[in-house]
C-alpha cells in the first residue's frame, strides 16, 4: 500500500463507497489520511441518563423505539427513545433515516452529542453511535475510549470513513517527514506519522492535542514561509525612486481644511520613506471606516505626481472609485495635479480621450474600476497604484493593473476591515503594514443599541423621528428574497413593509446586488443627495459612499452577520456632525448573545476583528472565497503563540538560505500558497 493508491483498491472498499468517497474528494490514500476528523467522542465518559446536564454528553443504553417522519422539503427527523436503568431519554437525528435499521435491536450502545432543551423537552440532537462493548459476545466491537468522528460529505457516511481509516492504520507508522528534521526537534513536534496516528487513533486527549499542535504548526510554517520568500523576492524587483518632496508634502498638509491624525502622519511617512527606495513598495494601509486613508493616498500622489509619476487607483465599485475621484480632485486641484474618473460608464468620444490623456501624461491620477486594467488602458509613467478594498479582488486583477508600467510600480494596498495581528503574520506577511488607529478629531462615537422584535414598534418611532430632524437612515437586511426555510428577512419584502405602512410619509428607497449597475448607481447617488430618507438594502452599502447627513443604521438579523461585518455597516453612519445611531435587530426573542454585546459595547474594529476571529475564524475578516482556498485543516489562525514559533521558523529558514527543494512536500505546500497569498 502506497499513499498514492487509490481507495478503491483498499480491502472493505466497494465501487459504491469508492463513488462516495470520490464525490467527496478522496480519491487516494494520502487524501484520506488528510481527512482529520471533526470531533472525538469520548466513551470513557459515559454518564448515567439521569445524571444528563446541558452540553455534549455521552451515554450507554438501549432503544426502546425509533420512528422517522417526513417534514418539509424531504427533510426526515428520525426520533428515539433511549433507556438505561436510570431513566429515558429523546435522542432526534435529521436525515439519518438509517438509525432506524442500525437500532432495532436488544444491544446496547453508546450515543455521544449535545443534549439541551429544543423545542420545549430535552433531548440529545443528532448523536453518534457505536455497539458497546458486550459482555455476552464475541461478535461485537468494543467500544471505549476516544473515537474520532468525521464530518460528512454529501452521500459519504461518518462510519465509512471510520471504517476506512481502521483499515489504513498500518500505512500510518510509515509515514515520510515533511518537515525539516531540525525544525521537528527544536520545536518539540512528533514526527508527521505519530501525528496522523494520534489523530486517527488516539489513545488520550493528550495525544489529539500533540498531533494537533504538529499539524497545526506544520499548515502555519507553510503559509509564512511562503509568505517570507514572496517578500524576499520583492527586494529583487527594481522600481521607480521617487525622492521625498518636503515642499509639497508640506502644502499640502497646511492646505487641508483639517489637521491629520498622528496615525495618517505616521503612515504617510513610512509610505514617503519606501517611495525612495529602488524597490518597489508593497505595503498594506489598515484603518477604520473614517481614518482618513484617501487623505494619505492623495498627499501620496502629489508627491508622485511632482516627480513626474502617474497614480493609478482601483476602487471594488463605481461608486466608490466617484467618491475617490471627487475627494482627490478637491485635495490636488492646488497643486495642479489632474484628476480623472476612469469607468465602464466613460464612452464614446470621452473615452478616447481620457485615454489619450493618460498615454501622453495628461492625466497625473486615474481613479477606476476594472476599466485601469483594459487592454487599451495605457500609461505614460505609472509610478504608485493603490488598490483600495484589496481583498475585494482577485491576484490576476491586482498583477494586471501592475503590469500596466514599464517598472513595477510602487503598489499600496488599502482596506477598512481591521486585521488581526495573526492574520498579517500569516495571510498578509509579505506585505509591511502601516495602521490607521485613530479617528479625526471631532467624529462622535456611534451609539449602539440590540433590540428585540417585540420591541420594533418603539424603534421604528425613533428612526421617524431622527428623520423629522432631516436626518437619512438605512435599514439592512441579509437576503434579497423571501426564503421559507429560515427566518431571514429579504430586503424586498421589509422595503415594501415599511414603504407602504410605518414609514409610508417618508422618501423609501430600495437597493440590492440584483438591480442593474446604472439603477444601483442612480439609488446611491440619490440617498447621498439627500432625495431619500430611508435606504432599505442588502450589505452592498457595506462598501460605498460617505453620506454624512446619514445618521441611523438599522440592522435586522443582526445575529446572522460578524462582527466585523457589523462594524462596517455602522461605518456607514456617524460621518458627519451630527449623533449617530446603530441600532442591532435580533432574529427572534432570544436572550443576545456574548458576540453582540462586544459590538453594543465596542467601537474599536481592531478589538472586534480579534474577537471575530476567535468566534467564527479567518473568513469573516479575510474573505470566505479567498479563506476557502487556503484550505486550512487544523490550523487556528487565533493561536497566536503557535503562529509566533511558525514564524521564527520560517524566518530563520530564509535568513539561513536554506534549500526548500531539499524537502519535497514542504516546497509543493509552499508553491500552492505562494499562488494563494494576498499578492502573488
Amino acid at each position: 500500500m502506497k499513499l498514492t493508491t487509490p481507495l478503491e483498491h483498499i480491502k472493505g472498499v466497494g465501487p459504491k463507497t469508492a463513488q462516495a468517497l470520490s464525490a467527496a474528494g478522496l480519491e487516494t490514500v494520502a487524501d484520506a489520511l488528510d481527512f482529520l476528523p471533526r470531533a472525538y467522542d469520548d466513551y470513557s465518559a459515559a454518564v448515567n441518563i439521569a445524571d444528563l446536564q446541558p452540553g455534549k454528553v455521552t451515554v450507554r443504553a438501549r432503544c426502546e423505539s425509533i420512528s422517522t417522519r417526513i417534514v418539509r422539503r424531504g427533510l426526515r427527523i428520525t426520533t428515539a427513545v433511549l433507556v438505561d436503568d436510570s431513566g429515558k431519554v429523546k435522542a432526534v437525528w435529521f436525515n439519518q433515516p438509517y438509525r432506524e435499521s442500525q437500532l432495532r435491536s436488544d444491544a446496547e450502545f453508546m450515543f455521544s452529542g449535545q443534549f439541551g432543551m429544543q423545542y420545549n423537552s430535552y433531548q440529545i440532537s443528532n448523536p453518534s453511535v457505536e455497539l458497546a462493548k458486550q459482555t455476552n459476545s464475541s461478535d461485537a466491537q468494543p467500544t471505549s475510549g476516544i473515537h474520532p468522528v468525521y464530518k460528512s460529505i454529501k452521500n459519504l457516511r461518518p462510519k465509512t470513513v471510520q471504517d476506512l481509516l481502521k483499515n489504513l492504520r498500518p500505512i500510518m507508522e510509515f509515514l515520510p517527514e515533511t518537515l525539516p528534521e531540525h525544525i521537528v526537534q527544536r520545536q518539540k513536534l512528533v514526527s508527521r506519522a505519530e501525528a496522523v496516528k494520534f489523530l486517527h487513533a488516539p489513545n488520550s486527549h493528550e495525544e489529539i492535542a500533540r498531533g494537533r499542535e504538529r499539524l497545526a504548526f506544520e499548515e502555519l510554517f507553510e503559509m509564512i514561509l511562503a509568505a517570507q520568500l514572496n517578500k524576499q523576492e520583492q527586494t529583487k524587483l527594481t522600481g521607480w525612486r521617487i525622492p521625498f518632496n518636503q515642499p509639497v508634502v508640506k502644502r499640502f498638509v497646511e492646505q487641508l481644511p483639517f489637521p491629520l491624525t498622528n496615525a495618517q502622519r505616521r503612515a504617510a511617512w513610512q509610505i514617503l520613506q519606501d517611495l525612495e527606495s529602488e524597490h518597489p513598495m508593497n505595503r498594506l494601509l489598515q484603518g477604520d471606516v473614517g481614518s482618513g486613508k484617501t487623505v494619505v493616498a492623495g498627499l501620496v500622489a502629489a508627491e508622485v505626481a511632482q516627480a513626474g509619476f502617474q497614480t493609478a487607483i482601483m476602487a471594488p465599485t463605481e461608486i466608490l472609485a466617484a467618491q475617490h475621484a471627487k475627494t482627490l480632485d478637491e485635495l490636488l486641484l492646488p497643486f495642479g495635479v489632474s484628476v480623472a474618473l476612469l469607468t465602464g460608464h466613460v464612452k464614446g468620444a470621452q473615452r478616447r480621450q481620457l485615454l489619450d490623456n493618460l498615454a501622453n501624461g495628461n492625466i497625473n491620477v486615474v481613479v477606476g474600476t476594472h476599466a485601469l486594467i483594459q487592454e487599451k488602458a495605457v500609461y505614460h509613467k505609472l509610478g504608485f497604484v493603490v488598490i483600495d478594498e484589496q481583498h475585494r479582488f482577485g491576484v490576476k486583477q491586482r498583477q494586471a493593473l501592475l503590469q500596466k508600467a514599464d517598472y513595477m510600480p510602487h503598489l499600496l494596498s488599502m482596506t477598512a476591515t481591521p486585521i488581526p495581528r495573526s492574520l498579517a503574520l500569516t495571510l498578509y506577511g509579505e506585505l509591511d503594514i502601516s495602521i490607521l488607529d485613530e479617528l479625526p478629531a471631532g467624529r462622535q462615537s456611534i451609539q449602539t443599541k440590540i433590540w428585540s422584535p417585540a420591541s420594533a414598534p418603539k424603534l421604528y418611532e425613533t428612526i421617524d423621528a431622527e428623520i423629522a430632524k432631516g436626518r437619512q437612515a438605512y435599514v439592512i437586511c441579509p437576503l434579497i428574497d423571501d426564503n421559507p426555510d429560515n427566518d431571514k428577512k429579504s430586503v424586498e419584502a421589509e422595503y415594501h413593509k415599511l414603504a407602504k405602512t410605518m414609514f409610508r410619509h417618508r422618501r423609501v428607497g430600495l437597493l440590492h446586488g440584483k438591480l442593474p449597475p446604472e439603477e444601483k448607481a442612480a439609488v446611491m447617488q440619490q440617498f447621498a443627495d439627500g432625495d431619500i430618507d430611508m435606504l432599505v438594502s442588502t450589505t452592498v452599502v457595506e462598501v460605498g459612499v460617505n453620506v454624512p447627513n446619514a445618521t441611523v443604521m438599522l440592522i435586522e438579523n443582526a445575529d446572522h452577520f460578524g462582527l466585523s461585518q457589523l462594524h462596517q455597516l455602522r461605518g456607514r453612519v456617524g460621518r458627519g456632525q451630527y449623533q449617530s445611531f446603530c441600532h442591532l435587530m435580533l432574529s427572534g426573542h432570544d436572550k443576545p448573545s456574548q458576540r453582540l454585546r462586544e459590538i453594543e459595547k465596542s467601537q474599536d474594529g481592531f478589538y472586534l476583528a480579534e474577537v471575530d476571529l476567535k468566534l467564527r475564524g479567518p473568513g469573516e475578516i479575510y474573505g470566505r472565497a479567498q479563506h476557502g482556498a487556503l484550505n486550512l485543516k487544523i490550523a487556528s489562525l487565533s493561536d497566536t503563540p503557535l503562529i509566533a514559533r511558525a514564524q521564527t521558523e520560517a524566518e530563520r529558514f530564509v535568513k539561513e538560505g536554506q534549500d526548500l527543494l531539499q524537502y519535497n512536500h514542504l516546497a509543493r505546500a509552499v508553491s500552492r500558497y505562494q499562488r494563494l497569498t494576498v499578492l502573488n
